[in-house]
Protein backbone atom coordinates (compact mmCIF):
# COMPACT_ATOMS: atom_id res chain seq x y z
CA UNK A 1 0.00 0.00 0.00
CA UNK A 2 1.37 3.38 -1.13
CA UNK A 3 1.50 6.40 0.33
CA UNK A 4 -1.77 8.53 2.07
CA UNK A 5 -2.44 11.75 2.06
CA UNK A 6 -3.59 11.32 5.73
CA UNK A 7 -0.13 9.39 6.75
CA UNK A 8 1.15 12.60 5.16
CA UNK A 9 -1.17 15.12 7.49
CA UNK A 10 0.02 12.56 10.72
CA UNK A 11 3.80 13.07 9.99
CA UNK A 12 3.32 16.68 9.44
CA UNK A 13 1.49 17.25 12.44
CA UNK A 14 3.52 15.41 14.55
CA UNK A 15 6.23 17.07 14.10
CA UNK A 16 5.20 20.37 13.58
CA UNK A 17 1.73 20.69 16.07
CA UNK A 18 -0.34 23.43 14.80
CA UNK A 19 2.22 25.16 13.10
CA UNK A 20 1.21 23.26 9.98
CA UNK A 21 -2.52 24.71 9.03
CA UNK A 22 -5.52 24.91 6.23
CA UNK A 23 -5.43 20.53 5.62
CA UNK A 24 -7.45 20.52 2.41
CA UNK A 25 -7.75 17.99 -0.36
CA UNK A 26 -8.84 19.81 -3.64
CA UNK A 27 -8.82 16.93 -6.61
CA UNK A 28 -7.48 14.75 -4.00
CA UNK A 29 -4.11 16.17 -3.46
CA UNK A 30 -2.82 17.27 0.23
CA UNK A 31 -2.10 20.90 0.32
CA UNK A 32 -1.43 22.84 3.69
CA UNK A 33 -0.19 25.77 4.98
CA UNK A 34 3.03 26.76 7.53
CA UNK A 35 4.05 30.21 8.43
CA UNK A 36 6.76 31.37 6.12
CA UNK A 37 9.60 31.13 8.93
CA UNK A 38 8.56 27.49 8.51
CA UNK A 39 9.07 26.87 5.27
CA UNK A 40 12.41 25.41 5.24
CA UNK A 41 12.55 23.33 7.52
CA UNK A 42 8.62 22.09 6.75
CA UNK A 43 10.71 21.22 3.32
CA UNK A 44 13.54 19.35 4.45
CA UNK A 45 11.11 17.35 6.68
CA UNK A 46 9.24 16.24 3.95
CA UNK A 47 12.44 15.67 1.70
CA UNK A 48 14.65 13.96 4.35
CA UNK A 49 11.47 11.42 6.02
CA UNK A 50 12.33 7.81 4.93
CA UNK A 51 8.73 7.16 4.08
CA UNK A 52 7.33 11.04 2.83
CA UNK A 53 10.28 11.18 0.09
CA UNK A 54 9.32 14.31 -1.31
CA UNK A 55 12.41 15.05 -2.87
CA UNK A 56 11.66 16.70 -6.63
CA UNK A 57 10.23 20.01 -6.66
CA UNK A 58 7.77 19.91 -9.32
CA UNK A 59 6.51 23.85 -9.64
CA UNK A 60 7.22 26.84 -7.42
CA UNK A 61 4.96 30.19 -8.05
CA UNK A 62 2.92 32.99 -6.44
CA UNK A 63 -0.37 34.31 -6.05
CA UNK A 64 -1.62 37.56 -4.99
CA UNK A 65 -4.47 38.06 -2.68
CA UNK A 66 -4.82 42.08 -2.41
CA UNK A 67 -7.31 41.53 -0.47
CA UNK A 68 -5.71 39.41 2.34
CA UNK A 69 -4.29 41.91 4.56
CA UNK A 70 -1.03 40.63 5.85
CA UNK A 71 -1.13 37.93 3.52
CA UNK A 72 -1.39 39.04 0.05
CA UNK A 73 1.52 36.68 -1.12
CA UNK A 74 1.40 33.04 -1.26
CA UNK A 75 4.15 31.29 -2.51
CA UNK A 76 3.28 27.69 -3.25
CA UNK A 77 4.96 24.22 -3.62
CA UNK A 78 4.15 21.47 -5.26
CA UNK A 79 6.31 18.41 -4.61
CA UNK A 80 6.48 15.05 -5.74
CA UNK A 81 7.36 11.61 -4.03
CA UNK A 82 8.27 9.64 -6.58
CA UNK A 83 8.86 6.20 -5.41
CA UNK A 84 5.17 6.12 -4.02
CA UNK A 85 3.87 8.71 -6.95
CA UNK A 86 2.42 11.29 -5.07
CA UNK A 87 2.07 15.04 -5.10
CA UNK A 88 1.43 17.39 -2.16
CA UNK A 89 0.71 21.19 -2.56
CA UNK A 90 2.46 23.59 0.13
CA UNK A 91 1.85 27.05 1.06
CA UNK A 92 3.49 29.93 2.93
CA UNK A 93 2.09 33.40 3.00
CA UNK A 94 3.67 36.89 3.38
CA UNK A 95 2.99 40.47 3.49
CA UNK A 96 3.52 41.88 0.16
CA UNK A 97 5.50 45.48 2.08
CA UNK A 98 8.00 42.77 3.37
CA UNK A 99 7.74 39.63 0.83
CA UNK A 100 10.80 38.12 2.17
CA UNK A 101 10.85 33.94 1.77
CA UNK A 102 13.95 31.55 2.71
CA UNK A 103 15.21 30.35 -0.49
CA UNK A 104 14.82 26.57 -1.06
CA UNK A 105 18.11 26.52 -3.58
CA UNK A 106 20.13 24.38 -1.22
CA UNK A 107 17.48 21.59 -1.32
CA UNK A 108 16.00 21.50 -4.78
CA UNK A 109 18.66 23.11 -7.71
CA UNK A 110 14.90 23.33 -9.41
CA UNK A 111 14.03 25.75 -7.19
CA UNK A 112 16.83 28.03 -9.04
CA UNK A 113 14.92 29.45 -12.28
CA UNK A 114 11.38 28.79 -10.17
CA UNK A 115 12.47 31.32 -7.82
CA UNK A 116 13.69 34.08 -9.67
CA UNK A 117 10.86 33.64 -12.27
CA UNK A 118 8.65 34.21 -9.24
CA UNK A 119 10.42 37.03 -7.78
CA UNK A 120 10.41 38.71 -11.39
CA UNK A 121 6.41 38.35 -11.82
CA UNK A 122 5.44 38.76 -8.14
CA UNK A 123 8.37 40.16 -6.03
CA UNK A 124 8.86 37.64 -3.50
CA UNK A 125 12.25 37.98 -2.37
CA UNK A 126 13.96 34.73 -1.69
CA UNK A 127 16.71 35.07 0.89
CA UNK A 128 19.55 33.18 0.42
CA UNK A 129 19.24 32.78 -3.58
CA UNK A 130 22.48 32.82 -5.19
CA UNK A 131 21.61 35.12 -7.96
CA UNK A 132 18.12 36.62 -7.35
CA UNK A 133 17.32 38.86 -10.34
CA UNK A 134 15.32 39.19 -13.53
CA UNK A 135 15.11 36.16 -15.58
CA UNK A 136 12.08 37.15 -18.49
CA UNK A 137 11.68 41.13 -17.85
CA UNK A 138 14.16 43.58 -17.80
CA UNK A 139 15.87 44.89 -15.16
CA UNK A 140 14.56 48.69 -15.71
CA UNK A 141 10.98 47.16 -14.62
CA UNK A 142 9.94 49.04 -11.50
CA UNK A 143 7.34 46.49 -11.10
CA UNK A 144 6.19 43.08 -10.65
CA UNK A 145 3.39 42.62 -13.65
CA UNK A 146 1.69 39.72 -12.30
CA UNK A 147 0.53 41.05 -8.90
CA UNK A 148 -3.57 42.26 -9.76
CA UNK A 149 -2.72 46.07 -8.48
CA UNK A 150 -2.17 46.51 -12.32
CA UNK A 151 -5.09 46.32 -15.08
CA UNK A 152 -5.02 43.78 -17.14
CA UNK A 153 -5.23 46.07 -20.53
CA UNK A 154 -5.41 49.62 -21.36
CA UNK A 155 -8.35 51.21 -20.43
CA UNK A 156 -7.67 54.01 -22.80
CA UNK A 157 -7.12 52.33 -26.05
CA UNK A 158 -9.37 52.90 -29.19
CA UNK A 159 -7.47 50.70 -31.67
CA UNK A 160 -9.69 47.45 -30.80
CA UNK A 161 -13.16 46.88 -30.75
CA UNK A 162 -14.59 45.19 -27.89
CA UNK A 163 -17.60 43.32 -29.68
CA UNK A 164 -14.48 41.37 -31.08
CA UNK A 165 -13.07 40.02 -27.77
CA UNK A 166 -16.62 38.92 -26.86
CA UNK A 167 -17.67 42.09 -24.46
CA UNK A 168 -20.24 44.74 -24.79
CA UNK A 169 -21.36 45.16 -28.78
CA UNK A 170 -24.57 45.19 -30.02
CA UNK A 171 -28.05 43.68 -28.60
CA UNK A 172 -29.26 42.76 -32.26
Amino acid sequence: MGLTNEQIQNKLTEKFGEQVTAFAEPYGMLTFEAPKDLNLKVLQFLFDDETLQFRFLTDLQAVHYPNDKGRELAVVYHLHNLVDNVRIRFKVFTDINTPDVFTATQLYSSANWMERETYDFFGVNFVGHPNLKRILNVDEMDYFPMRKEFPLEDQTRIDKDDEMFGRGGSSN
